[in-house]
This record gives structure tokens, sequence and C-alpha cells, in this order.
């Protein structure tokens, strides 16, 4: 909050995450959170409006993103078809969850565990997200061996799934051994944030790793 001097009018700092936990209590919270939060996200769209189109807009995208937290099952991606590299593939998850782990170097790690059938083969895949770079960003990382039909096809089962749950194609890129890497972003975990089973454990990740 920016106190007022010399009489001047002040003015109240809304943070990303104080709209996106409005925006889901005037969903997910009591009856009477519900009206309190609907007519707060009433009034900031509506200051954001005589902002201008692009100052709504972006408003209106993140109340609608927080109002989807946690909305989903992940057992609702059944028969989900995504295009990899020119292939249709059929996602249909099975189940998943989330765990807290330790880096080497004392950082903590999430790791989004998800059992899914893609073009009929099932497999357990596990994303890893920490926190890297000068600006902390939340970079998620998965690398699997010894899958049916080799690095290459596991490679796109595994986009196909990470689409097919956030809406966003991740990054695949090759090591010099081979070793084939699906990366993630910060967009992507907003995205599986979507899914009750996760929804909790990276809104706690994500506000006790930043700085």
């Amino acid at each position: 909050m920016r106190m007022p001097e010399g009489g001047r009018e002040g003015y109240v700092l809304i943070l990303r995450e104080g709209l996106e936990r409005a925006a889901w209590l005037s969903v997910h919270g009591s009856e009477g959170q519900r009206e309190l939060a609907a007519e707060f996200i009433g009034y900031i769209l509506q200051r954001a409006r005589k902002k201008g189109n692009a100052v709504y807009e972006k408003a209106l995208e993140i109340v609608e993103g927080g109002k989807a937290v946690g909305s989903l099952r992940l057992t609702d991606v059944k028969g989900a078809e995504v295009d990899v590299g020119g292939r249709r593939h059929v996602v249909s998850v099975i189940g998943g969850g989330v765990q807290f782990d330790k880096s080497w170097s004392g950082k903590t790690l999430l790791r989004i565990r998800i059992t899914a059938e893609v073009d009929g083969v099932r497999s357990d895949y596990t994303m890893t997200s920490s926190r890297r770079g000068s600006d902390n960003a939340a970079v998620g990382r998965a690398a699997r061996d010894g899958a049916p039909g080799g690095r290459e096809a596991d490679a796109e089962r595994l986009s196909a799934l990470v689409e097919a749950l956030t809406g966003k194609r991740p990054r695949v890129y090759r090591m010099k051994d081979g070793t084939i890497i699906i990366e993630c972003y910060e967009g992507h975990l907003e995205g599986f944030a979507r899914y009750a089973e996760l929804a909790d454990a990276i809104a706690k990740w994500l506000e006790e790793t930043g700085r």
C-alpha cells in the first residue's frame, strides 16, 4: 500500500497472485467469500477497463486463470488429441500427484508425477521443477531412457501429454549424450494448477521459492 503524502491520494498495489486468489475465491470460497471476491474483481476490472483494452484484457486473463485453478481433475483428460511434429497423439490421464524434494544444493524441487496412456502406451512420467537463473524462473524438466519405441517416440508422447494437460507445448532439445530433455516454464505450471490434485502444492511451491 502506498500511503498518501501532503493530502494527495494514495494507492493499493494489487499483485497478480492476489487477483488470482480473489478469482479463485469467487468460485471456490464460502458464500460470503464468493460475494466479496466477486465485488472486488468487478471493481478491478472496471478500473482496468478505464486504463485501456490491453490492461483490461490482461486483468481478465488473470481472473479467468485464477477461476480455473483446481477446477479440473487429471482424469478429465481422456482421449485428448494433440498434434506434435505433424503427428496426432491421443492422451488419456490415469492419475497423478505432487511431491517435494531437495536438490544437491538444498533448493526445494517440485516433482509432478503423471500416469498416462499416450497412443496406447501406458507410462509414469515425472516433471521436476526448480528455480533457475538470475530471475529465479520456475523451470521444469523431464528426461527418460528405455521407454517403448525409443527416446524420440517417448519424447513425443511426453510433449503431447504436457500440451494436453496445460495447453502449451514444451521445449524439446537433445543433450550431447543423446538424452532428450523436455523443458517447461511457469506458464506450464499455471496450466498444471488447473487440476485439483496439483493446485495446492504448485501454489505452495511458487510462494515458498519465490523471491
